[in-house]
């Protein structure tokens, strides 16, 4: 009998394991109620140990009335697997983006047991976005050719007329040349920066070592926008290179920073902006036109404790000319999105008052295999 019981400890030990490695978060919940176990993925999403789960109810980890605790009764009652999808698990010791699809199944083996399943559907309603804003970003390609050809040129005679005219010009007449001049400059940057758009050029890549990019960036922010703010770093150490190049990952995170100290504003006494950098086996994303799926591992955080942005405008905040500033053109974040779709990455927000946090996924260099650009 002996070495059966070991065989059987053997495959317990192997069955534990297994349900471990999976990416996806599963729980045991007994017919009272409370939870048996719970894998490792699960210890994640509800940010608590297997040990302290097994103290709770489901009830506990879950919003009041949650559709999960009916799933969880009707599978019971049936004696048959049961699934919802989009149902949100967020409350306010786990707040955050906890949208999920629920799937519940009855253990004839253990009366009275379920087992919950949660898919976690943030990551796949992320790349679904990403299409969208590099749709978006694509449209103002052929908008920004036009207008560099188009525009620039009768602008500058608009400018050439206006100094001439100064020349000419009363005193009392001479502030609406100058006007005239300066609202052309502008007109004439806008339109530099929409040509950046229409750059359809390779990217050059290499490894680049993101916490340099980054120190860099915290150094070029404190000497100027964000001297007045607390900067807090938790970094990863053991991340490979970024398979990107380094001066547009750059600007990239210059404008996050900048960004989120223009949210925190000048007038804050406690503003802190997190960067930090983690490894996160599992996202993969499949892109149009390829049958390889693209690996995004590489996480790159910048959060802020500004008042956060507003609902209605977070699913458009990467789109062109959208923006929360007064005086913004609302091409920063979109410039963002075009440059990590460029590199294969996908960029989001995930927003509440004083929590604010912009992810960049990208993937790590690989040798000579550059990964395919998302179209």
């Amino acid at each position: 009998m002996r070495p059966q019981a070991s065989l059987e400890s053997v495959s317990t030990s192997h069955a534990d394991a297994m349900l471990d490695a999976l990416p996806i978060p599963l729980i045991m919940v007994a017919q009272d109620g409370r939870i048996v176990d719970a894998n490792v993925a699960a210890e994640q999403f509800f940010e608590s140990s297997a040990t302290m789960l097994r103290r709770h109810q489901l009830r506990d980890l879950v919003p009041f009335g949650s559709p999960l605790l009916a799933l969880v009764d009707q599978a019971r009652r049936h004696g048959a697997p049961v699934n919802e999808y989009k149902v949100d698990l967020s409350t306010p010791r786990n707040p955050g983006d906890r949208l999920v699809d629920l799937h519940v199944a009855p253990m004839p083996e253990v009366p009275g047991h379920v087992v919950v399943m949660l898919q976690e559907r943030t990551i796949a309603d992320k790349m679904d976005r990403q299409l969208t804003h590099r749709s978006a970003a694509r449209s103002v390609i052929a908008l920004a050719a036009m207008l560099a050809h188009e525009i620039k040129n009768p602008l500058s005679g608009i400018r050439g007329a206006a100094q001439l005219l100064e020349q000419s010009a009363a005193d009392e007449d001479r502030p609406l040349t100058t006007l005239i001049c300066d609202e052309t400059d502008r007109i004439v940057k806008l339109v530099d920066r929409m040509e950046v758009f229409g750059d359809e050029r390779p990217v050059e890549r290499e490894p680049v070592n993101i916490h340099v990019v980054l120190e860099h960036v915290k150094r070029l922010a404190q000497s100027g926008f964000a001297r007045h703010i607390k900067f807090v770093e938790e970094y990863d150490p053991s991340l490979p290179p970024v398979h990107a190049n380094r001066d547009q990952l750059i600007q990239v995170f210059l404008n996050l920073v900048k960004n989120a100290a223009e949210a925190i504003g000048e007038s804050a006494t406690d503003g802190e902006i997190h960067l930090t950098t983690s490894f996160r086996p599992g996202v993969r994303l499949s892109v149009p036109g390829v049958k390889t799926r693209v690996s995004l591992p590489l996480e790159f955080c910048v959060k802020d404790n500004g008042p956060g942005v507003p609902d209605d405008l977070l699913p458009h905040l990467f789109d062109p000319f959208v923006t929360t500033k007064p005086s913004g053109g609302g091409l920063g974040l979109a410039l963002v999105a075009k440059i990590v779709g460029d590199h294969g990455g996908v960029v989001e927000c995930e927003s509440q008052p004083r929590r604010t946090a912009l992810r960049v996924l990208m993937p790590i260099y690989a040798g000579d295999a550059a990964p395919p650009t998302i179209p």
